[in-house]
């Protein structure tokens, strides 16, 4: 059995992405790395980043990113794309460069893919996620995020990376590429799963405020345009307001060894709320309308798990 591991990044040490320490949690478990490296910034340093790990198994393959024929994000699924079809593995290991794997889930992974291989009907696996927010010690399971997602896929051609890139599905035949393609929920369908006792640390959302907010407005030109950006952006504080952080939970576990120097980088105490409530003269933040709060409290006190959440898989075995 060969695993593969695949990413995609584009100015990573310009948006403060922690790419070096993403493609290394995985690496131990790898034959291989393929990263999708889009054309940067003059000065911008992510080959030297990732070349730094001095690891044979890692290969680079050059792209540049095609924004005007895939908007509203979906040049994340073109370019996770490239990155799959360079592997020559059995399974697939994908990482977002946002995310890392603590290494106390190796075995866990390991053991899983040993388990699956010979059964077929199994084309991913499925990991939990633990989503930080604002700091390296608080994080955010409200009812807007996401709780689970696929990151190990079988190799199979007709898998495709869909929407934004958050998940994977199966096409059929005439997949074409197109930003259609990428959005769309005919011809293709969910995969089916496997779940892992294994968490992904997503670190997305712990950057200095000002680059937050550039990613804010990123996101918003992908899906909006600059006309009605403009207009839905110009009321926000220039500075990204993360909101109080004692409504976050605590985090009270380790990091994975290979994020230990990032998160010394940590410099914005300062610029976060520690205590009060939301600034009333801000667009509060998904996570904090009073709606999604009560679905929140009555997941977490109530039931034990979420409630009306659109989930990209199957699951298929325990």
């Amino acid at each position: 059995m060969r695993v593969s591991g695949f990413t995609f990044v584009k100015n990573a040490t310009k948006l403060f992405i922690p790419a070096k320490e993403a493609i290394a949690s995985v690496l131990p478990l790898v034959d291989e790395f393929v990263v999708a490296l889009g054309k940067g910034d003059a000065d911008d340093r992510t080959r030297e980043e990732i070349e730094s790990l001095n690891d044979p198994k890692i290969r680079i393959i050059d792209t540049e990113w095609d924004t005007e024929n895939y908007p509203k994000n979906t040049v994340f699924a073109r370019e996770t794309d490239k990155a799959k079809e360079a592997c020559t593995g059995d399974w697939l290991i994908y990482i977002q460069c946002d995310e890392a794997l603590h290494e106390m889930y190796h075995p866990a992974v390991e053991a899983a893919l040993k388990k699956c291989h010979r059964d077929d009907e199994v084309e991913g696996l499925l990991f939990d996620y633990v989503h930080f927010w604002g700091d390296f010690d608080h994080f955010n399971d409200g009812h807007t995020w996401y709780r689970r997602e696929v990151r190990i896929i079988r190799n199979d051609p007709r898998i495709h990376s869909w929407k934004d890139a958050q998940s994977f599905r199966r096409y059929n035949d005439d997949f074409d590429y197109s930003f259609e393609s990428y959005q769309s929920k005919d011809g293709n369908r969910k995969l089916n799963v496997a779940p892992l006792r294994a968490e992904i640390f997503h670190y997305g959302y712990v950057r200095p405020p000002h680059l937050m907010s550039a990613k804010r407005r990123s996101n918003s030109l992908s899906y909006h345009g600059e006309e009605k950006s403009d207009h839905m952006l110009k009321d926000l504080p220039v500075e990204f307001d993360y909101g109080p952080m004692h409504y976050m939970r605590e985090f009270k576990g380790t990091h994975p060894a290979v994020m230990q120097e990032w998160i010394k980088r940590f410099n914005w105490a300062d610029q976060l709320q520690w205590s009060g409530k939301v600034n009333p003269e801000r667009l509060k933040h998904k996570h904090e309308r009073t709606k999604y709060r009560l679905i929140s409290w009555f997941e977490r006190k109530v039931i034990g798990h979420p409630v009306m959440q659109f989930e990209n898989f199957n699951v298929i075995r325990k």
